[in-house]
């Protein structure tokens, strides 16, 4: 709902919410912008062992099973802090949670660039996916306090497209560092980012506009909040309960866990040692998959502005296209040509896109004192699948000898699984997204308008 809804002021961004939509402009940007920018810290963070996984093994001396459980117990980490980083988000605000971030991944990079034993760089990748867990949720609340609702979908596509910059920034600097310099000072040194993020949040973020302070989730802005034990607990439940939140898990679910899997770790092996490309050309094609997922959140976040309906058929599509090319590209007999290889790429980038269409399931099924923890939920999914998937990927290539045909059509056991549980939810989804449309709109005519300050 704008602006314009009301002529008292701007509108609440949900049903019965005492929360006023915000308007944006330029110094949302600039707040907003900040947040961002801790968020594309984190991913080149995060995606640093993907340009690293053969130096890792070589380094710690360790197979393919034990070279994944960095990056799978980097995601347990994330994907189980989720819903209680949400929680904290929407209690404590994005400022103080961001923060916290910053000191995690921060030191979790410098540790790693420092670990000369495995135990010390596992606990230094738990760390960093510590850290690395309170960024995202903490700028879609970010944008949800300083934008508008309407522009809710490009708001967070376009974050996610800086995040994935990120990726591009290990997929070229840190390999260029890491074969320059050597490991340590490329990773501990890469940890001076986080220096300089902190300085910017603590100086310039700020949680919301002046005078545009939400309203405890229990109630009114002076109403006492309920026992903390019993309002965490509720605040879970609410959000899990709402059908269009469930739905956004398994599409984020669904549609990450392919790319995510082929950048964080498995993509340059799989290029080097079963396609025969040279680490260069690998690096090319992880680069293309990062510039395809930059290009396309910008596509996907227009269309779903303009056309709410299309976020269904852009998520079974991608789901769809993933499927055909991963399964042409591990059928074709020996090597696969570069044109396919390219393809597969290109489609990989819409994974990311892709995902973010569950977080726009969530946000209208949600008041915005429950973001956060919506938020949470939702990403929990595709960190689950790519998770799961990494290890199932690593064991099936220690039993295969380095089969990845076989390891790979892990694939699409999880795909089939998340399209099973879209299917079921999205008609409950859509039916309780359209009970809500009709409360906003009875609420635009019959409420008195909120006023800011």
């Amino acid at each position: 709902m704008s602006s314009a809804a009301r002529p008292g002021g701007p509108a609440p961004a949900f049903p019965g919410s005492a929360v006023p939509d915000p308007r944006g402009g330029g110094r949302a940007a600039f707040v907003w912008g900040i947040g961002v920018l801790v968020y594309f810290l984190a991913v080149s963070y995060r995606t640093s062992l993907g340009v690293a996984g053969l130096d890792a093994a070589d380094r710690f001396q360790v197979s393919a099973s034990a070279l994944s459980t960095f990056t799978i117990l980097q995601l347990l980490v994330y994907a189980g802090m989720q819903i209680p980083v949400g929680l904290l988000v929407d209690r404590l605000g994005t400022k103080r949670v961001l923060i916290m971030g910053i000191a995690l991944f921060t030191t979790g990079q410098f540790g790693f660039g420092l670990s000369d034993s495995y135990a010390m760089a596992l606990a230094s990748r738990a760390l960093l996916g510590c850290g690395d867990a309170m960024t995202f949720i903490s700028v879609l609340r970010l944008g949800s306090r300083w934008f508008p609702a309407r522009r809710g979908p490009l708001i967070a596509q376009v974050a996610a497209l800086i995040g994935m910059a990120g990726n591009l920034l290990s997929t070229l600097v840190l390999a260029r560092l890491l074969n320059t310099f050597g490991w340590t000072p490329a990773f501990a040194g890469s940890a001076a980012g986080g220096v300089a993020v902190l300085a910017l949040v603590l100086v310039f973020l700020r949680d919301h506009p002046e005078g545009a302070a939400p309203a405890p989730e229990n109630g009114a802005p002076n109403e006492k909040r309920a026992a903390p034990r019993f309002g965490v607990g509720r605040q879970i439940a609410d959000s899990w309960r709402e059908p269009g939140t469930r739905l956004g898990m398994w599409v984020h679910f669904t549609t990450q866990f392919p790319g995510m899997v082929y950048l964080l770790l498995w993509g340059m092996p799989f290029l080097v040692e079963a396609q025969g490309r040279s680490r260069t050309e690998a690096g090319e094609l992880l680069t293309l998959v990062v510039l395809s997922n930059m290009a396309v959140g910008l596509v996907y976040g227009q269309l779903i502005a303009r056309h709410h309906r299309a976020r269904m058929p852009l998520a079974l599509g991608t789901i769809g296209l993933t499927a055909v090319f991963w399964g042409t590209a591990l059928a074709w007999p020996g090597t696969a040509p570069v044109w396919l290889l390219v393809a597969l790429s290109l489609v990989l980038g819409l994974c990311g896109p892709a995902s973010m269409i569950g977080f726009d399931f969530a946000r209208p099924a949600n008041p915005p004192e429950r973001i956060g923890t919506a938020s949470g939920i939702v990403n929990m999914g595709g960190f689950t699948a790519s998770m799961t998937t990494l290890l199932a990927i690593g064991v099936l290539l220690d039993a295969t000898g380095d089969n990845y045909r076989a390891a790979f059509a892990s694939v699409f056991v999880l795909q089939a699984l998340g399209v099973a549980q879209i299917l079921r939810l999205r008609s409950r989804a859509d039916r309780r997204e359209r009970e809500r449309t009709v409360a906003s709109r009875v609420e635009t005519v019959h409420v008195p308008a909120v006023r800011q300050g």
